[in-house]
């Protein structure tokens, strides 16, 4: 690994005085991420409430954690929000990309950090498996076999996943969380893949189901946006940061019953801090931040150190 002469530090730099997100964000950070004086944001619906899925409440507005750190988010740029709720993070994207939309919350991977541009981890998580309660497999490996029919929400992070990992059987892609859930329990499929926190709360909604031991891979939660707007994705990295280690994003969890739900670690982050051209700090130098990237991350490493030149494996 080639460091280009750095001086590095070992994990996420402290994110210092001047990081814009403990400054009022200047201009540049607010045009960027709400370029039409709305913060125009995109959640994911789901069953239950999660890390991730939010639900609706009977006025059709969305509610989750997702929501709260958004509404958060639009507070400190001081301007509006309006909330888009789509069916898939693969929804999201798409309207990322058509400009439709200025960030959302999502599961990186590398297909999607062609597309789009990552914050850190608020939240670290593990792909596995549901399985129905008839299931003979009991660890994730057994479900590489050419008997087992595996099935994945079409477009999500885990579907691709999964499909890249699996060499012996191939994931079959479903509509949505409750066609994959009556395929399990008509005995049309054998394994869900999903994120562990967002199988949990289902397992009750599938009779004698459980979760497999083990992984396939480990994966995050962070905010997306478009590409090649550097001050706002300084600005969420920085705010993402200051929300974990304010305890934010915990009274968050909590606020959503997700008591048992772990803050994601500040040394557990996608590496995707770029310094902004305009900023309300004033000596990026020392604004400067690095993440180690988790264990088993595809992509090569790159970061920031004290000077601010990229580091690149």
């Amino acid at each position: 690994m080639k460091f280009c002469d750095l001086w590095l530090v070992p994990a996420v730099a402290a994110l210092c005085a001047c990081s814009t997100a403990f400054n009022p964000p200047g201009s540049a950070e607010r045009n960027e991420l709400a370029p039409t004086g709305r913060l125009r944001f995109g959640v994911v619906a789901g069953t239950v409430r999660t890390e991730l899925f939010v639900v609706k409440k009977s006025d059709g507005e969305p509610e989750g954690v997702t929501v709260d750190l958004a509404r958060e988010l639009a507070r400190r740029l001081d301007v509006p929000i309006d909330f888009t709720v789509a069916s898939s993070s693969l929804e999201l994207t798409e309207m990322l990309l058509g400009g439709k939309l200025d960030a959302a919350i999502m599961l990186p991977d590398k297909w999607g950090g062609q597309r789009l541009d990552f914050g850190s981890f608020y939240f670290a998580d593990r792909d596995t498996y549901m399985v129905p309660g008839r299931s003979r497999l009991k660890t994730v490996d057994e479900v590489d076999n050419l008997r087992v029919r595996v099935i994945a929400v079409e477009g999500s992070t885990t579907d691709r996943t999964a499909a890249r990992r699996l060499k012996n059987t191939r994931v079959n892609p479903v509509d949505s969380i409750d066609e994959a859930l009556e395929m399990l329990r008509s005995g049309k499929a054998d394994a869900f893949a999903f994120t562990h926190a967002s199988l949990a709360p289902l397992v009750p909604r599938v009779p004698d189901s459980r979760i497999l031991d083990g992984s396939f891979d480990r994966v995050g939660l962070a905010f997306a946006i478009p590409k090649n707007r550097p001050n706002a994705l300084f600005y969420i990295v920085s705010f993402t940061e200051e929300a974990k280690g304010s305890g934010l994003v915990r009274r968050v969890f909590d606020n959503a019953g997700l008591q048992n739900s772990k803050v994601a670690a500040r040394n557990d982050q996608y590496p995707s801090s770029l310094l902004p051209k305009e900023s309300s700090c004033h000596h990026p130098w020392s604004c400067s931040v690095m993440w180690w990237p988790p264990e088993g991350f595809p992509w090569g490493y790159i970061g920031l150190g004290a000077t601010g030149r990229i580091a690149r494996e």
